[in-house]
């Protein structure tokens, strides 16, 4: 049974996923510790992938394929013909650097798939960077949102533009469907639905 779910306008349901996954080879960097405790989030711009595992990154020669922001601009040039095909899309963790990717590819609608991987459920940086790529960066095609994503996180994963949603593996899809119903109608303005409430709605009397 697939764990992915995926909107169609204002519709969601479970679906069959027709992009591969490519993964970054293990690596082996050292815990790292902050007043003698671990330190459980990746800073914003930190360094997590080595020259090494980007050169052992296996990519499928043929089908749907979302490679790693770092893996997509070393190779950029070889995977060329295969972008403007439509096969592949590129996804990034909550901690490494959006401009990264815009430096590398101006025009982000040329990528038909965006994903970003949240490593621990409270990091909330996904939230921004999906209203990022939505708002300042004008990204139109599917973004989808993996890793440790919950049933509590999809109705507020919506609003920031997401579009499906990997649930994470020991967790019902089916189950988690119903969540982006949670509430009837937003008050805040989100990337689903830039007007607040207040101005939505005719308060004459």
């Amino acid at each position: 049974m697939s764990n992915l779910i995926k909107l169609n306008g204002h519709t969601a349901s479970v679906a069959e996923d027709e992009w591969l996954l490519v993964s970054l080879p293990a690596s082996e960097a050292e815990e790292r510790k902050q007043a003698g405790k671990v330190v459980l989030f990746k800073l914003t711009g930190e360094n997590t992938v080595t020259n090494k595992q980007i050169a052992n990154t296996v990519i499928p020669t043929t089908g749907k394929v979302i490679v790693p922001l770092s893996v997509f601009i070393a190779r950029k040039a070889v995977l060329q013909a295969r972008i403007s095909k439509g096969e592949i899309g590129v996804w990034l963790s909550t901690h490494e650097v959006l401009e990264h990717l815009i430096k590398s590819q101006p025009d982000l609608n040329g990528l038909p798939m965006m994903a970003i991987h949240v490593e621990r459920f409270a990091d909330g940086r996904i939230f921004s960077l999906g209203t990022l790529l939505r708002t300042r960066y004008g990204y139109q095609n599917e973004l989808r949102a993996f890793g440790d994503v919950l049933r509590d996180q999809l109705y507020f994963l919506k609003r920031s533009g997401f579009t499906s949603f990997q649930i994470r593996a020991d967790r019902s899809a089916e189950d988690a469907l119903a969540s982006l119903n949670d509430f009837s109608v937003p008050y805040q303005g989100a990337v689903d639905e830039p007007q607040p409430v207040f101005q939505r709605y005719n308060r004459a009397v």
